[in-house]
């Protein structure tokens, strides 16, 4: 996959002679003078400017395939013509990806899992970033949950490497023996205009790295896959990049900004990678947010008014194109290779046309084309899958929505509760697992959360189309059983209660829901009952009460619990299961399985009746937030006395409750 030179820094060239390693700013090497050399100011003065998109998800057009409506504002085509105006007001520049870019739409999953990739097809994503030249990406843990084998084919056509230097076949001694899936690193050998509109040789050192917990607590996915520690990865392989004669360092990292403190193994890695030395600039993402941005001021280590991390350019561009991360660096060109100052950092809304502060705006109308290019790349396969979602699969007499689903009651996932149930009983008739009382878990992956307000589940009562099936079940999760104790189950509804802020038991109009805590950790169980005191700390006893058939459960007493792979390998930071215990076979789509009970079921009504109540706290109110649909369905929540506060700033609809 040899990197395509007709887009950004332009080259291939001829390096010989040339190799010194790049010398930050930081470093304190004082800036030659134009008058040492005879020069003018502007030359060897290079502009480069650094774009990077994350966390596309396959979201590749701007439209929601969920609710099969356009989603202005997001999507590699939106964003295509932004890249097109960044490239315009900059003499140089290189665009990069970092990860997870073929799961996580209905189109991403025809295409793995139905349309598959024949001999010579390149996938769709595929084709599109090769229509914007892009020049290197790093995998995400997301581009994994198809097999290593479908994103081998995906990458074959791409006219961009791809680099990965802590994921491996087989892990040796040191980092530096690993057997890496992919290439650690790859030298760009480009040629750079300055100022004066004299060109340069330079060579471009990228280097990739993957969060490794997934892979360290999802098995079944990462069964031919081996990851390292980020930091340590990058300790090795970075001199070696530096050595093998890169003049600038680029770390492209699928992984967010978690704590600054390196602890082997961490997840999001983006402040301790920031402190390897050689590094020059930071590409992160994973955690689908934004940097610079206000939401990480006051914090040590991260400066949200110049776009660094422990002093490195730094930038992390959310997720699903509604944002490109810039980085603009002014290179020097000295004796001894190149000097690296860093003009700012800065992610831009993909819908707007304001170019980054430090430079010119573009011409007029520039830009068009290559959202163009983008559509027409994926125009065939987009409107082969609108067309599958609305096939028509099963009828519901009742609504289905999941805007309570934090307070218990969620008719959406009483069904895909209910679809789970019955195929595991099923499979597992005439074993010995057969007598186990089997309990069905989901959680509201569509609540809220970065999707902002309206982004909840909320289908009328009537036909459901595919359409439905993708918003009931929206990854391409399988279903899987598994054994637990009792005292195993305390402790997954514990987990799930975290969800909620310690709410004191007088509290008036307290907030209910922990806003750093995702929705799709919060596990909803059904075939027993529970109360939960938000009262207590997290893990300190909030579940209360829990019983099945009215009978006390009791620590030793064993059950089947049905949930997804992503659950019982260890997602959202549960405990994953040993493979011993997992058993469900074969594998099957979670909206596989509720396709065929709805087929065979025929017309549903599932309950609206609350799966678990909160420990009576008389006098105390509380304040949830829900979106906006929720005001149509106030009577299924009547026993917690809602009341209507409005909308915030934010859109969401506020409600005080009287648990």
């Amino acid at each position: 996959m040899a990197p395509d030179a007709a887009h950004g820094v332009r080259g291939p060239i001829d390096m010989r002679g040339t190799g010194a390693q790049a010398q930050r700013d930081s470093e304190g090497t004082a800036p030659r003078d134009s008058a040492d050399t005879g020069e003018s100011h502007d030359s060897g003065r290079v502009h480069l400017r650094v774009l990077q998109t994350t966390d596309l998800h396959m979201q590749l057009m701007p439209f929601d395939y969920t609710a099969g409506r356009p989603a202005p504002g997001t999507g590699l085509a939106t964003a295509a013509a932004l890249i097109a105006r960044l490239r315009a007001t900059a003499a140089n520049s290189l665009l990069f990806d970092t990860g997870d870019l073929l799961q996580g739409t209905a189109l991403g999953d025809y295409i793995a899992l139905e349309r598959g990739l024949a001999p010579g097809q390149t996938h769709p994503a595929i084709a599109a970033m090769n229509t914007l030249g892009y020049d290197a990406i790093t995998p995400g843990n997301h581009d994994f949950d198809f097999g290593l084998g479908f994103l081998r084919r995906a990458l074959e056509a791409a006219r961009f490497p791809a680099v990965c230097a802590n994921l491996s076949h087989a892990l040796g001694d040191t980092p530096g023996t690993d057997r890496t899936l992919f290439a650690p690193f790859t030298l760009l050998e480009r040629s750079v205009e300055d100022a004066a509109g004299h060109r340069h040789p330079i060579r471009i050192g990228v280097i990739g790295f993957a969060p490794p917990a997934p892979f360290c607590a999802a098995p079944a996915r990462g069964a031919r896959v081996q990851a390292r520690d980020i930091v340590a990865a990058a300790r090795t392989w970075v001199p070696r990049l530096r050595a093998a004669g890169a003049d600038l360092v680029i770390a492209l990292a699928h992984t967010g900004i978690g704590p600054a403190e390196h602890r082997p193994g961490m997840e999001n890695a983006a402040i301790p990678l920031a402190r390897v030395p050689g590094i020059d600039a930071l590409l992160a993402g994973h955690t689908h947010a934004l940097f610079p941005a206000p939401a990480f001021a006051g914090r040590p280590g991260l400066d949200v008014a110049t776009g660094r991390i422990e002093g490195t350019p730094a930038v992390m561009g959310g997720s699903h194109g509604t944002h490109l991360g810039v980085i603009d660096l002014e290179l020097r060109r000295r004796t001894r290779g190149w000097q690296v100052r860093h003009v700012g950092s800065e992610v831009v809304a993909t819908a707007q046309d304001t170019p980054p502060r430090a430079f010119a705006a573009p011409e007029a109308g520039a830009g068009t084309c290559p959202a163009q290019a983008v559509s027409r790349a994926v125009a065939s396969d987009h409107a082969a899958i609108r067309a599958r979602l609305g096939d028509i699969v099963g009828t519901t007499r009742t609504p289905l929505h999941n805007h309570f689903a934090m307070l218990g009651v969620a008719p959406a996932l009483r069904l895909v509760m209910q679809a789970q149930r019955t195929h595991v009983a099923r499979l597992l008739a005439g074993t010995p697992h057969a007598r186990l009382p089997i309990l069905s878990a989901v959680a509201p992956f569509r609540a809220g959360g970065l999707g902002g307000p309206a982004n909840y589940t909320d289908i009328a009562a009537g036909p459901l189309s595919r359409r439905a099936l993708h918003d009931l079940a929206p990854y391409a999760d399988t279903v899987c059983a598994v054994r637990v104790t009792g005292a195993e189950l305390r402790d997954w509804l514990e987990r799930a209660a975290a969800a909620f802020l310690p709410v004191a038991a007088d509290a008036r109009d307290a907030p209910l829901c922990d806003p750093r805590v995702p929705a799709y950790t919060f596990d909803l169980i059904e075939g027993v009952d529970y109360v939960i005191d938000p009262a207590r700390a997290p893990g300190d006893g909030r579940i209360a009460a829990l019983t099945r058939a009215g009978v006390p459960v009791h620590p030793d007493d064993s059950f089947v619990v049905v949930t997804n792979s992503y659950r019982a390998t260890g997602g959202g930071g549960f405990r994953s299961v040993a493979p011993e215990r997992i058993l469900c076979r074969p594998a099957t789509l979670t909206r596989d399985a509720l396709a065929a009970h709805l087929a065979r079921s025929g017309p549903v009504s599932p309950s609206a009746a609350p799966l678990w109540r909160f420990h009576a706290r008389p006098g105390s109110s509380v304040v949830f937030e829900t979106g906006p649909g929720a005001a149509a369905h106030l009577d299924s929540i009547a026993h917690l006395r809602p009341e209507p506060l409005g909308r915030g700033a934010d859109g969401y609809l506020r409600l005080r409750l009287h648990p």
